[in-house]
């Protein structure tokens, strides 16, 4: 297997490789094409090399529709991954009856260098379990699947309650959409906001949603005749430099604070106040990456009043201070754009 194809500008790209395993999901083998393929810095430089290689060499898989695929490489790809995907499979045998890998697939999994990083999408979190990546730590699937996952793996600590977890080298999400979540926050970790915010805007998929959000929505399409909280949540993206409180958003909704709140949850998944509060930290990393503001004026401009309340809100969401967070990323901004 060739190294990883070199940039223009002569840096080696990161290389995703996504296993294809007999019964993979189509849809979510293609989310870490869709994604980090079209991953472009300001030049429209590409900054993954995304390449899909199987268990075996090189030959058709199964997939779980009418139809298989042609893998051409084999596990020996693996090896050279910066980064290595394991979407969802149907087929999974004793890794999922009794969470233990099969030969072949222990074989392939040798491959993979220490300290690469490792992201499962769905139930690809068992192949990761089975082999003992994830002891210890917390991780996440497919809510219907959470029960099963946690019995079969005691050491893992399972949340069926998020849409997916960072737990740094290694990602896991839940299942389907979860996906190109947790790839475009992968991204965002990576390059920054600006960057993963127009991948999502050209596969046309809202640009972040928090990890910690539910996966089971109660009513994720609202019923034709109940009202719903849309425009409250596009007045507040308009005044998010100004305070605001839960009685103003339910107001846009001529609601109760009491009926929005329930309304709101119901729809999004998350409080009110945890919703406006993600879009604030949006709002406050937008602005460190691409302005030249100060961190008090980002503050006021996000909505936090003062820079200690932004510091607080920063570190607990992205575990970094603001100083920090703009340093990191006006540096990949600069690098990207030459």
């Amino acid at each position: 297997m060739a190294p990883a194809t070199g940039s223009t500008s002569g840096t080696p790209r990161h290389r995703v490789v996504v296993l294809a395993l007999d019964g993979v999901i189509p849809f979510e083998l293609g989310i870490p094409q869709r994604i980090f393929g079209r991953t472009r810095d300001s030049e429209g430089e590409r900054l993954y090399e995304v390449i899909t290689a199987s268990i075996r060499p090189p030959g058709p898989v199964r997939t779980d529709a009418d139809f298989a695929i042609l893998v051409e490489n084999g596990p020996e790809a693996l090896a050279t991954a910066d980064t290595v995907v394991v979407p969802a499979s149907y087929e999974l045998g004793p890794v999922y009856e009794e969470g233990r890998l099969t030969g072949e697939l222990a074989a392939a999994l040798a491959h993979i260098r220490p300290g690469t990083r490792l992201v499962a999408i769905c139930t690809g979190g068992y192949v990761l379990a089975a082999a003992g990546y994830l002891d210890g730590r917390r991780a996440t699937t497919h809510w219907s699947s959470a029960e099963h996952f946690q019995r079969l793996f005691p050491k893992i600590t399972v949340d069926a309650d998020v849409l997916f977890i960072d737990d740094g080298d290694v990602l896991t999400s839940a299942g389907v959409a979860a996906g190109l979540d947790l790839c475009l926050h992968v991204v965002r970790g990576d390059h920054g906001s600006a960057v993963a915010n127009e991948v999502a805007r050209r596969t046309v998929v809202p640009p972040h949603r928090d990890g910690g959000q539910a996966q089971y929505i109660q009513r994720p399409v609202p019923e034709p005749q109940l009202a719903t909280t849309t425009t409250a949540r596009g007045w507040v993206l308009g005044h998010l430099h100004e305070p605001i409180q839960l009685r103003d958003m339910a107001d846009q909704e001529s609601m109760s604070v009491r009926t929005f709140t329930r309304r709101f949850r119901e729809e999004v998944g998350i409080s009110p106040g945890q919703w406006l509060t993600q879009q604030r930290v949006e709002r406050a990393r937008h602005l460190l990456e691409s302005s030249d503001l100060s961190v008090d004026q980002v503050a006021r401009e996000a909505g936090f009043g003062t820079p200690q309340s932004m510091r607080q809100h920063l570190q607990a969401a992205l575990g970094v201070t603001p100083t920090a967070y703009r340093r990191t990323f006006r540096t990949v901004v600069r690098v990207a754009g030459r």
